[in-house]
């Protein structure tokens, strides 16, 4: 009886440690915590599709972001909407908006042309990258739809921004 509970207690044991290695071993996507990687597919995510929407304003990004009285896209900027040309060029059922936004400084006019600036060199951009003009359209918002609001710095950089909306069907 003594033999059959020790060989008992080390067949668990065995089960025990081998459950502790590594599940991603075998490419299932899974990370050792369970949980699931960066270019897995999970269908309770939206964000995991790469065609879908959600992956392309988490993972692609859908915003670049301006210097004070900018429209000149950085090589930060530049390298996001790269990305953005390639998924658009890769999704052709999408079409896409591009807002332009300024930060609450200056007048309501200067915002709005600072914004449709900011807008058309997105624009621009992607159009150079490959993607159809009639697939894109630019909209000004200035200063009317900050995403932070308060009279710093960090509040002000995030609302110098073009953010690029997508919406399904291609533009005609």
């Amino acid at each position: 009886m003594n033999k059959i509970l020790v060989k008992s207690g080390l067949i668990a044991l065995a089960v025990a440690v081998s459950a502790c290695t590594d599940p991603g071993r075998f490419g299932n996507g899974a990370g050792g915590d369970g949980t699931v990687g960066a270019d897995a597919y999970d269908p309770n995510n939206p964000a995991s599709n790469p065609n879908s929407p959600a992956y392309f304003s988490q993972r692609v990004g859908d915003r670049v972001l301006f210097a004070v009285d900018q429209s000149t896209l950085s090589p930060e900027a530049q390298q996001t909407l790269t990305a953005q040309a390639q998924w658009l060029n890769t999704n052709s059922s999408y079409s896409a908006i591009v807002e332009g936004h300024a930060d609450e400084q200056g007048t309501r006019e200067y915002n709005l042309a600072l914004g449709a600036r900011r807008a058309n060199a997105v624009q621009e951009y992607l159009i150079s990258q490959g993607v159809a003009g009639s697939r894109l359209r630019t909209v000004s918002y200035g200063k009317e739809r900050p995403i932070e609001v308060c009279s710093t710095e960090a509040c002000y950089s995030q609302n110098r921004r073009s953010v690029t909306v997508l919406s399904a069907g291609a533009g005609s």
